[in-house]
């Protein structure tokens, strides 16, 4: 509670600014919000802040109880299944009290074969541990995390403020030196060459671009330019092939690829092009022996495998074919088996191919709702791999299947403390009927006993967009809802992948609507079957989720009881007009053009939920954001929250800003369990369960 009383939430006023596009002009009396570095948007953030902390003060104890139940549950002193590289085991472990992991390696003992599970590990030797590298600081963030092919050297990047630009450094595994390299404003990624001599990694433009691609040369100040991606749709990245023998660039735009290799055994040399961009044609490759293996929608809608000569890259040779309905995400190869991740009736599946071989079986699993995913793997000469298995009830666990019996050997389950029983829940998966006719999966999980009569109150999480699926997973935060009668349940709308592609296309660019009205057919779906009632439903999205969000609460406002968005993209049509934002630019071929259609403009404009405030009565909304955030800015929540108050002055609308975190919120866990905490004690109290 603050020491004082807030007479109510802050009002922005501020002068106006106009824009105008395709003869229309906008008025947009919140765009001052933009000004970061204006002392008057902070004070306008932490005069929400400080709203919002006392309008949810009541929920102090709530939330403290919530955060005690995540933090009984999760046990704090753990670690990973190790994985084998090399001469090595590498894991990474918890320590109650910390808020980061810890990274390590041991040995592997003569004739070892199976991870050392035990908590006590001789010989363990600490590569990196986020507690040292984060103290004092507010936040803390690891992106590169790359050990070279002998394992003498760890490329590392941090990042201390949540804006995702980092720094990489360099550190001698052997003496335990961080040399005195240091790259400033990299990104995710890098690869080493075969002697551990050179490591190429990407630096981004001022739109946050990941643009360049580096060859540095170890214990010096050598950084030779090697790659520039002159068109502003596409993304760079780079890494090492799990055979350790090639450098990959890959240059992606959302809907074009082009990949480029360079031996890792001689990393000066020039990038080879495997086949030049094609506009729509997405590609990627994998190394398997004397061929690159390439995942590909080339005529091939859910997508298709074929090969081409690692010496002479050019023509793709037919290997496994398109079967529309089966949507191809991955081919991994190890030296004697080729992994494909798959999808299919809106599941994840792992299909095994023996090496010269067209038989090929689907890996099995008993529950009708899970996901599946193949887990790390860096070892190629190997029969077996790692997989992780989740589901609504089975927490995350990991399992080792040998390829060759089809054995499954369950290494790890994640521990959840106290009396969780899996027994004690259900899942299910109901269907929702868009207005256009289309089936809209949902994934539902409550507690047994949970009456189907429409008192139960629920919970409905979305997505949406990029072809990004929110598939079934664990959690144990959400322990605390569904311990206290609420319905959680994942609604999975067209923008995502879970149907294959089409699902995709069918909830992007001028069909975006569909994104939203799929989202209210489910949650009218749960009233209809009788698992909850709109005065008992609360919705919750995040990024472009909070898209979602704001779209729903303006569309179908009376089917909600309250609207959660977190970090939420809700000023789309502002921020794709600008191309010097970061990430604008490669939008375009996710939402359309809005500067040079008028087209795209005027269906932009007829869904951005900033611009479609009205005055009607909302659900209570409550938005988190993040000040450092480089994908979503903060200023979108900000100002919608502002039109909100101004235009239907009725509701109760709460702003919530991290003041030294990005897109995914606090860094360490304790502060995201608390964060959490948070959240569910507001969805709660919307929700007022018995």
């Amino acid at each position: 509670m603050f020491p004082v009383t807030i007479d109510g939430p802050p009002t922005a006023r501020q002068a106006p600014t106009e824009r105008t596009f395709h003869g229309d002009t906008v008025v947009d009396e919140f765009a001052w919000l933009m000004a970061k570095e204006d002392p008057a948007t902070i004070a306008h953030l932490e005069a929400e802040n400080a709203w919002t902390e006392q309008a949810t003060a009541h929920l102090a104890g709530l939330r403290e109880k919530i955060f005690q139940e995540i933090k009984g549950r999760t046990q704090e002193t753990d670690l990973s299944v190790p994985s084998r590289k090399g001469g090595f085991w590498y894991y990474t472990r918890t320590e109650e009290g910390k808020q980061y992991g810890i990274h390590c390696r041991v040995p592997v003992a003569a004739g070892e074969t199976d991870p050392p599970m035990a908590a006590d590990k001789p010989g363990e030797q600490v590569l990196l541990d986020g507690n040292e590298l984060a103290e004092g600081k507010e936040f803390f963030a690891l992106g590169t995390f790359d050990v070279s092919p002998d394992g003498n050297w760890l490329a590392y990047s941090t990042d201390f403020d949540g804006d995702e630009r980092f720094t990489l450094r360099v550190k001698n595994l052997v003496t335990g030196e961080v040399l005195a390299d240091e790259v400033t404003d990299v990104f995710y990624g890098s690869a080493w060459s075969a002697d551990g001599t050179t490591l190429f990694y990407i630096t981004v433009d001022e739109a946050w671009r990941p643009y360049r691609v580096w060859r540095h040369t170890v214990g010096s100040s050598e950084n030779t330019l090697i790659y520039e991606e002159p068109d502003e749709r596409f993304w760079v990245g780079v890494d090492l092939t799990r055979s350790e023998k090639f450098i990959v660039i890959d240059t992606q735009s959302k809907i074009t690829s082009e990949v480029r290799v360079i031996p890792a055994d001689m990393p000066d040399a020039e990038p080879t092009l495997i086949t030049e961009r094609r506009q729509g044609v997405e590609y990627s490759i994998e190394h398997h022996g004397h061929r690159f293996l390439i995942l590909h929608n080339r005529d091939a809608e859910d997508f298709a495998v074929a090969w081409t000569s690692v010496d002479n890259p050019g023509e793709w040779i037919e290997m496994i074919p398109h079967q529309p309905g089966t949507r191809l995400e991955s081919v991994d190869a190890f030296s004697r088996h080729l992994v494909i991740s798959l999808r299919r009736d809106g599941l994840t599946g792992l299909r095994v191919i023996a090496d010269g071989s067209t038989a090929s079986y689907d890996m099995e699993f008993p529950e009708p709702l899970y996901s599946v995913g193949l887990a790390g793997n860096p070892e190629y000469e190997t029969n077996s791999v790692r997989i992780s298995y989740t589901s609504l009830i089975t927490p995350d666990s990991v399992y080792d299947v040998d390829l060759v019996t089809r054995s499954m050997t369950l290494r790890k389950q994640k521990p959840v403390l106290g009396d969780y029983q899996p027994n004690d829940y259900e899942q299910f998966r109901e269907w929702a009927t868009a207005p256009d006719g289309t089936r809209v999966p949902i994934s539902l999980v409550a507690r047994k006993g949970v009456k189907r009569d429409g008192s139960a109150p629920a919970l409905l999480y979305g997505y949406g967009s990029y072809e990004h699926s929110i598939d079934p997973y664990f959690s144990i935060a959400r322990l605390s809802l569904l311990d206290r009668g609420v319905v959680f349940a994942i609604a999975h709308v067209r923008g995502g992948g879970e149907m294959g592609r089409q699902w995709y296309e069918q909830g992007k660019m001028l069909a975006k609507r569909n994104t939203f009205t799929d989202f209210v057919a489910a949650a009218e779906a749960l009233v209809r079957s009788r698992w909850t009632s709109a005065d008992r439903l609360v919705a919750r999205g995040g990024s472009a989720g909070g898209l979602l969000m704001g779209a729903i609460a303006n569309i179908a406002p009376e089917a909600f009881a309250g609207v959660l968005a977190e970090v939420p993209f809700v000023d789309p049509l502002t921020s794709i007009l600008d191309p010097s934002l970061p990430l604008t630019v490669t939008e375009w071929e996710e939402w359309g053009n809005p500067i040079e259609s008028a087209e795209v403009y005027a269906y932009m404009k007829a869904y951005s939920p900033y611009e479609n405030v009205t005055k009607q009565h909302y659900p209570r909304i409550l938005a988190v954001t993040s000040l450092n955030d480089t994908r979503v800015l903060y200023h979108e929540p900000a100002k919608w929250i502002a039109r909100l108050r101004a235009v239907a002055p009725e509701g109760t609308y709460l702003l919530k800003t991290e003041m030294g975190a990005g897109h995914a919120g606090p860094s360490g866990r304790y502060d995201a369990w608390k964060e959490e905490a948070f959240n569910l004690a507001w969805v709660l109290d919307v929700l007022q369960p018995a």
